[in-house]
């Protein structure tokens, strides 16, 4: 849900006059990066992505709300790593579509010589990374068309821009719920955090039915039988072990409107697990 393509003529284009990479993006079934980008309050939807969207949301009114926090503490993580814990090399997979406050524009914003890596294998994402994701002349920013299953793949076209033998912060907003089995999802994540020196990063979010979600069921049902990519919801303990093997910075996990947010326990939780860790 980022990363780069060439834009071919004659695609669709959705109503914000924006002109996806090629003629795979579909008009005719909602998607997983644009019904988030609505939710979000961007323009870059259709029709039917709008109309899912309200779906899912007279289903369970709190989704917006969870985008909403999503974003929120993307902001909070990226501030911390680039700015307490020094980390200057970020590799954002599943970025979505771009819109404010960016994972470049925040590392760069503390630490201008940041250089981000987004992944996606979206094309409608693709289309907009070249046109809306700029960098400091300090630093550096790159797109990898990839998806997120191919760990392999996106190190090696990483490896151009970030310089691996020295600590990353990996982030995986949103997007492991695409993997549907937890094996796989796994196995993602230990590819990616072996193939990095200690003091890099895992940053996770994801959907859950716990913390006030158990309404989501049927909205994820709704979503699966009516758009694309399918998702899956992960219990706490599932969750956990995506982590395995990393020491997790304070406070754990927790609902991502919850992470280092101040003052902390007063943000109404979502549906959203949350959690960084740490490779020793």
């Amino acid at each position: 849900m980022g990363g780069s393509h060439p834009i071919t003529p004659g695609a669709a284009v959705p109503e914000s006059g924006h002109r996806p990479a090629t003629t795979r993006v579909r008009a005719d079934i909602a998607h997983n990066a644009r019904v988030w980008n609505y939710w979000l309050g961007g323009g870059d939807h259709y029709a039917v992505d709008r109309a899912v969207g309200d779906r899912v949301t007279g289903m369970y009114p709190s989704i917006g709300e969870v985008a909403r926090a999503d974003r929120a503490f993307l902001g909070r993580v990226v501030r911390h790593l680039a700015g307490d814990v020094g980390i200057g090399q970020f590799l954002d997979i599943g970025t979505g579509l771009p819109t404010a406050d960016n994972t470049h524009e925040v590392a760069q914003h503390t630490a201008p010589d940041a250089r981000v890596v987004y992944v996606d294998n979206d094309p409608i994402v693709l289309a907009h990374s070249r046109s809306l994701l700029t960098s400091t002349p300090e630093g550096a920013t790159e797109y990898v068309e990839a998806d997120a299953r191919e760990p392999e793949t996106i190190l090696r076209a990483a490896g151009r821009t970030l310089d691996l033998g020295r600590p990353v912060a990996v982030m995986m907003l949103g997007i492991l719920n695409f993997v549907l089995d937890t094996d796989e999802a796994r196995s993602v994540v230990t590819t990616l955090m072996d193939a990095l020196p200690p003091g890099s990063h895992l940053v996770l979010t994801h959907p859950t039915l716990e913390l006030g979600g158990e309404g989501n069921a049927a909205a994820m049902r709704f979503w699966n039988e009516n758009a694309t990519p399918p998702i899956t919801a992960r219990s706490r303990a599932e969750f956990a072990s995506l982590l395995d093997g990393l020491v997790l910075l304070d406070p754990g996990i927790v609902s991502c409107s919850r992470w280092r947010a101040a003052p902390f326990g007063r943000a109404p939780e979502v549906a959203q697990f949350a959690a960084v860790g740490r490779k020793a």
